[in-house]
């Protein structure tokens, strides 16, 4: 982004949002009207869920369990793009970042595990520090310029999306409960309309989203996460048009202020605050505090530059950036905050647990964004940013869903 962009374009913008929501949320939590807040956000006003998972609706529910289904379509808007369009098209330069991913996914759960065996009922948070925040990495890394290598920033940008697929599935398959099979199988036959209308070349979005706001009743209901029909909507949505213009790209860009600047600062707003009464060290050293916060700060780069190297040697590919510039990257990928606060929220809920859960993750995140930037900060002195020809790919796909150039046809693709 240049330097001449407007304030609420510039790729640092979306991380100082959150963060000033982090702080509003620590302030208010911890004010004369805490209690009443927090009372707020619990009160119940009705009931969701059928027989045996039917449970309170809340301020609470309809914030992670509603506006962050928006959140979701985003992010899987961004990984079909990804896949079609961007680097991940390419297996041989996908396979760095994902075998990355995967190890900076593994090292960290590891460490929750080897740090909470004690206690089984604790383990039900494994995947907390598994996770990265694209909007805070990637906004502690532009704070660089370019002196950050376009490829390096590159790899940071794969990495967090495919953590954020791999957090996904996690939580389809490790954090639903109370299936309920008539409400699987109509968002299973829901999905399948919407691909029928892909392949029929249906390119108009408002019945996808329509269909999407079906499915996602039918997950609601199911016992799988509702968010989750954010996702499954995103893949169905088609990339090109006759004209060669993107559909899929265009819902993207409208998403994106919304998500950045509405439904994650309001997601933050709801979890991330602390309440300091009542908290000792006992709770800064509580298993589950430590388990995330040295997740975060030491099982992400540990995992990721581990993999990356092996990844490195099996394909005989060059890193995108030198040992230190890697192990700075890997740090900045510890940052684990909304995604991690949110599985956080599916492992634990809102009672006691809720404490240490928020405290490893905002104190892992902060340290892993300081000490990350200290390190590229270094290890990025005197360098300058060269295009890659992944980066290329990725420019271009961003180029032709903004600029969507009617008078330069391309071929339709799938």
């Amino acid at each position: 982004m240049s330097a001449g962009a407007k304030w609420w374009e510039r790729d640092t913008t979306p991380g100082y949002v959150l963060i000033a929501a982090t702080i509003i949320s620590f302030l208010a939590l911890n004010s004369a009207v805490g209690e009443a807040i927090h009372h707020i956000l619990e009160a119940p006003f009705g009931t969701v869920g059928l027989g045996e998972g039917a449970h309170p609706l809340n301020l609470h529910l309809v914030i992670n369990d509603g506006l962050m289904v928006i959140f979701f379509l985003y992010v899987g808007l961004e990984l079909k793009r990804e896949t079609v369009e961007g680097p991940f098209k390419n297996p041989r330069e996908a396979a760095l970042p994902l075998v990355g991913a995967i190890g900076g996914m593994a090292a960290p759960a590891l460490i929750y595990v080897a740090l909470n065996a004690h206690e089984p009922g604790y383990l039900r948070g494994w995947a907390i520090p598994a996770a990265t925040d694209i909007a805070f990495a990637v906004g502690i890394l532009s704070l660089l310029g370019p002196r950050v290598p376009g490829g390096l920033r590159l790899f940071l940008l794969a990495l967090a999306i495919i953590d954020d697929l791999g957090a996904i599935l996690v939580i389809a398959l490790f954090y639903s409960t109370h299936l309920v099979g008539w409400a699987l199988g109509g968002a299973a036959v829901t999905f399948g309309v919407l691909l029928l209308m892909n392949r029929a070349g249906m390119k108009a979005l408002l019945p996808y989203w329509l269909l999407g706001v079906v499915m996602w009743g039918f997950m609601l209901l199911s016992g799988v996460h509702a968010t989750i029909a954010g996702v499954l909507t995103a893949m169905t949505v088609p990339m090109r048009d006759k004209s060669g213009g993107s559909p899929l790209i265009a819902a993207e860009h409208t998403l994106k202020p919304w998500v950045q600047f509405a439904i994650m600062p309001i997601f933050a707003l709801v979890n991330a605050g602390v309440v300091l009464h009542g908290a000792g060290l006992e709770t800064l050293l509580h298993p589950i505090a430590l388990g995330i916060s040295f997740g975060l700060v030491f099982g992400k780069p540990i995992g990721i530059m581990m993999a990356s190297s092996i990844a490195c040697a099996a394909l005989k590919q060059r890193a995108p950036g030198t040992f230190a510039q890697m192990l700075g990257i890997s740090i900045l990928a510890g940052i684990g905050f909304t995604m991690s606060l949110f599985i956080g929220n599916l492992a634990f809920g809102t009672g006691e647990l809720a404490t240490p859960v928020r405290f490893g993750v905002l104190g892992g995140s902060f340290a892993s964004a300081v000490l990350g930037l200290i390190v590229l900060w270094f290890a990025t002195r005197g360098a300058t940013s060269v295009q890659t020809e992944l980066a290329r790919e990725e420019e271009l796909a961003e180029q032709r869903g903004v600029l969507e150039n009617i008078d330069a046809p391309r071929a339709p693709k799938p």
